[in-house]
């Protein structure tokens, strides 16, 4: 059993960490255009954000619907999914520690 859970959970941690890369470079790249920072008419660098913010809504689209998460014109549903994503990470770190 352990050749199955192991490697699974391993993944899922995994993918938990690219969740959360994918949720911070979202959260810093919208700071950075809003500033206008980041030149958003070049193709190239509009599609990389466009991408980066339809997977990253995909994860906060479930918390934004469940609950208020605008505090005046901030928008703590990354800090929602982010404090989530990690507890669930140290969830599989401590079931992947009972295996070794």
């Amino acid at each position: 059993m352990d050749i199955i859970i192991v490697p699974l959970l391993l993944l899922m941690k995994s993918l938990i960490g690219i969740a959360i890369t994918i949720v911070v470079t979202d959260v810093i790249l919208s700071w950075l255009s809003a500033l206008n920072i980041i030149n958003t008419s070049n193709r190239v660098v509009y599609a990389i954000i466009d991408t980066i913010a339809k997977i990253s809504n995909f994860m906060l689209d479930p918390i934004r619907t469940r609950m208020p998460s605008n505090i005046g014109s901030i928008d703590v549903s990354p800090v929602v999914l982010l404090i989530l994503l990690t507890f669930l990470e140290h969830v599989i770190t401590r079931i992947l520690l009972r295996f070794v």
